[in-house]
């Protein structure tokens, strides 16, 4: 297993899915970089804290500039698009908002490599997208492809939609926690704790 693609919509708590597995023994964590990908902040204000880490994949971000149009281009054009950002051993966690839309065709190039959907409903994903900090997000940045509030809203239920048909369609494995996110994973034990049924709105499926 080279990867684990992870997909949700904007809001979805993605990230805090990824940061809470990205400590374990065998990922690939050479994509981190303090100065230039990493984001702080306090949606209920206070001290700020780690939010987002590592790279993303998207139309408009550093990498990933054409994954919405991901299944025009070969499987050795997306890998070396992949491994840009890597440059150690281990397992890389690959995540793009857009591959809601070519979940089968991760599935048909890389059925080995497991992927993980999150699913929250689309207020809660807007809504905490805003609370987040909205378009004055600094890492990663999503005004080009996603561009405004109404823009962002249409995208958010586009992609969920299409989450959703995969979730139902697809068979796989919900995990309650990162723990058992891990363990299905086998990527060794997580250093933190996260417990997704807890959280309540935060559905996740491996497919």
């Amino acid at each position: 297993m080279k990867y684990i693609f992870v997909t949700g919509s904007p809001g979805s708590k993605w990230s805090n899915i990824i940061k809470n597995i990205y400590n374990c023994p065998a990922i690939d964590q050479s994509d981190y970089d303090e100065k230039t990908r990493t984001y702080y902040h306090n949606p209920d204000g206070g001290d700020k804290h780690l939010m987002h880490l590592g790279a993303y994949y998207d139309p408009g971000m550093e990498f990933g500039d054409w994954f919405d149009e991901l299944d025009k281009h070969s499987k050795e054009e997306c890998e070396a698009e992949f491994d840009k950002p890597f440059s150690d051993r281990g397992v890389r966690i690959i995540r793009s908002h857009v591959f809601a839309h070519h979940i089968d065709f991760l599935k048909e190039h890389w059925p080995n490599c497991p992927i993980i959907l999150v699913y929250r409903d689309n207020d809660q994903c807007l809504g905490w997208w805003v609370r987040c900090g909205h378009f004055d997000i600094t890492y990663p940045l999503y005004h080009k492809y996603y561009v405004n509030l109404l823009k962002m809203g249409e995208i958010i239920k586009d992609q969920n939609r299409d989450i959703l048909e995969h979730w139902d369609s697809k068979e796989g494995t919900i995990v309650d926690d990162n723990v058992e996110l891990a363990s299905v994973l086998k990527i060794g034990k997580p250093k933190s704790y996260q417990n997704y049924v807890a959280e309540r709105d935060i559905k996740v499926k491996v497919i």
